[in-house]
């Protein structure tokens, strides 16, 4: 139970830090968020539980694909977020996200990836 609330409290820390460097610097803020931070913390994670190789490589393979329709969404925001407040805009950022994620792949199906 300890090495889950470890986990948890490490993998929160950093999402309180970079909103914290956030509100101080929006181009750092950006920067440090646009890091696979996460995708990296959950490779270690795997590494340090022993998971199996191939699990771990799974993990990297996918989120690459996951990340590429959850591109749009961070030019469509700041678009968005003045014209429709932020509640709106990110609520059709989210619905317009899911859609692309969708969309991508039955794309990608055709060529033998598959997402879903």
């Amino acid at each position: 139970m300890t090495w889950i609330i470890t986990k948890y409290l490490l993998t929160a820390g950093i999402v309180v830090f970079v909103s914290e460097v956030a509100k101080r610097s929006d181009k750092l803020g950006g920067f440090i968020a646009a890091l696979p931070l996460m995708a990296v913390l959950t490779l270690f994670w795997l590494y340090v539980e022993n998971q199996p190789e191939e699990k771990m490589a799974n993990h990297a393979y996918y989120t690459f694909w996951y990340v590429i329709p959850t591109l749009p969404m961070f030019l469509l925001f700041p678009y968005l977020l003045p014209k429709l407040g932020f509640g709106m805009a990110l609520g059709i950022c989210l619905v317009m996200t899911v859609i692309l994620f969708w969309l991508f792949a039955l794309l990608l199906k055709g060529f033998g990836i598959e997402l879903l």
